[in-house]
């Protein structure tokens, strides 16, 4: 195993943050995996330890098959924002800004300086993307913030991988997972292995996750330049691993055996290994997720727990005003998986209770909340 340390610039006088990479592994190909870029969703961190162990004796035993660099924390800037005994590690306190929105375009750029010499050799044109991808990272100019600084470190390690994890949760939620339409039939396997409760699948969401930064510049440069073989070589998803309070010891390892079984699966891990489970849950379009608010302030009592299959018109929760002693029930308005809910039992204006994946397309545009 080798430790890569990355200290981030503009620390504040007499501090300093950095960014550890564990690395495993030799070979041609490569995984990266991270966890907790939203600092405050620790069941990610917590597999990422299992992960942690697990690679090392598999790296002693010589059946590591490729690269796997590893990012057990993923965000030591939001690990550090505790106010008043609350965790705040979503968005950045100084900016406001998501730490999972807005990384580098890297489509364009990459198809400006070597669009030219794209050809019908997709091995080589692999290798010739791969090579911009870095080169374009390490000639931005110099990061303005910790923030961008974090993003690009990220990213800058991630965009020569064959398979990218991002290890999130939801508030209280079944395991599910955010991938490509057309990566979907690879990650099957994953996700039955994982037990996932769904699969939510689109090309652009709207933020510029970080998931999506890895895989869909495969997708644009092959429209960009249609004559030229390029494949989509960087199979890259979010994982959302059930709950925040899900760091069980047993959760943990489960999460940490279903990765390392899907790697094992590609060739990635020698020697024998569970088969995953023929069933797993259904790729949904992302479309087809409709998000439910309050109709107005109070108490929520949800009537329906994550995982279940909703029917439309199906009650998810009540929401009661003990002043008024209003009392509005809110449905689903579409079939489908109740898959998050929030973890407030008071409601705020604009904020989501509950996110029901469905099967037929209901919204367009940006996809993905903040």
């Amino acid at each position: 195993m080798q430790r890569i340390d990355h200290s981030l610039p503009w620390g504040h006088l007499g501090t300093q943050r950095q960014l550890s990479v564990f690395r495993f592994g030799s070979g041609p190909r490569k995984v990266y995996i991270q966890a907790s870029l939203h600092a405050d969703e620790l069941p990610g961190m917590r597999t990422a330890w299992e992960l942690k162990q697990r690679l090392a004796q598999l790296e002693n035993h010589g059946r590591l098959q490729a690269v796997v660099e590893l990012v057990p924390v993923a965000n030591p800037i939001g690990l550090d924002q505790q106010v008043q005994g609350s965790h705040l590690g979503r968005f950045e306190l100084g900016s406001g800004k998501n730490f999972n929105r807005a990384f580098v375009e890297l489509s364009g750029p990459v198809g400006d300086l070597i669009g030219k010499q794209l050809g019908d050799d997709a091995t080589a044109n692999i290798a010739l993307i791969r090579r911009a991808m870095v080169q374009v990272l390490d000639e931005l100019p110099a990061a303005d913030s910790q923030l961008q600084a974090l993003h690009r470190l990220l990213l800058r390690h991630a965009c020569d991988a064959d398979i990218t994890l991002d290890l999130h949760c939801d508030f209280e939620a079944a395991i599910h997972l955010y991938a490509l339409p057309q990566h979907w039939p690879r990650w099957q396997s994953l996700a039955a292995r994982l037990k996932a409760g769904v699969a939510l699948l689109c090309e652009d969401s709207g933020g510029s996750s970080f998931d999506e930064s890895c895989s869909a510049p495969w997708l644009r440069l092959a429209r960009d330049f249609p004559r030229a073989a390029i494949p989509p070589a960087n199979l890259a998803a979010t994982l959302e691993l059930g709950s925040m309070g899900d760091t069980r010891v047993q959760q943990a390892r489960a999460n940490c055996e279903a990765i390392l079984g899907f790697l094992a699966e590609q060739g990635l891990i020698s020697g024998e290994w569970p088969a995953a489970a023929q069933q797993c849950c259904e790729g949904m379009p992302f479309e087809g997720t409709q998000y439910l608010f309050a109709p107005h302030h109070g108490v929520v009592s949800f009537l329906r727990d994550a995982g279940e299959w909703v029917e439309r018109g199906d009650a998810l929760f009540e929401v009661v005003d003990p002043l008024s002693d209003r009392v509005s029930t809110v449905c689903a308005g579409t079939s489908g998986v109740l898959f998050a809910l929030d973890r407030g039992r008071y409601t705020q204006p604009g904020i989501w209770l509950a996110k029901v994946a469905g099967r037929e397309a209901i919204r367009e545009g940006k996809l993905i909340n903040d």
